[in-house]
């Protein structure tokens, strides 16, 4: 992987211009190098993201507009503009925007692993068990659909 490259990735934008549809949300890939990748998500109502865990890397979330309801480690908890929300390695975590405005978000994991390389396979796919069996593989691991209740 590329040494991080000084500049600045413009606001509503990918580097390089990338950009991932996955599931209908839009993610706008931010910064990435072997020790962190940053991305950005736009939810709109009603999108979402199931429980599931990372267990190679720690995650970070910083809610820039609206909010978030998040099930960490089996608990809801919501997160408005400016709250930093801290997901653990091996902590079972989704995210979910169940308010009536669109929600965006910067996150990061630390280290990348195979993170980026699962965002751009699951772009533009629809299959949501294709989706689970390939996140698995690349260290994103979906638990059942009760877990989300």
């Amino acid at each position: 992987m590329a040494a991080l490259e000084k500049g600045i990735t413009r606001n509503g934008t990918g580097y390089s211009g990338k950009t991932w549809n996955i599931l209908g949300q839009v993610y706008f890939p931010k910064a990435v190098t072997d020790s962190t990748f940053a991305f950005e998500t736009n939810s709109d109502p009603g999108q979402f993201v199931p429980v599931h865990i990372h267990p190679t890397q720690d995650e970070f979330i910083l809610v820039q507009d609206g909010m978030l309801d998040l099930k960490l480690d089996g608990v809801w908890v919501q997160a408005s503009a400016g709250d930093l929300v801290r997901l653990p390695r091996g902590i079972p975590h989704g995210y979910f925007n169940k308010s009536d405005k669109p929600a965006r978000a910067l996150f990061w994991v630390s280290p990348t692993q195979k993170l980026e390389a699962l965002f751009n396979q699951l772009h533009n796919l629809s299959d949501v068990a294709e989706i689970v069996r390939i996140s698995a593989e690349h260290e994103v691991n979906f638990l059942p659909p009760e877990a989300n209740d």
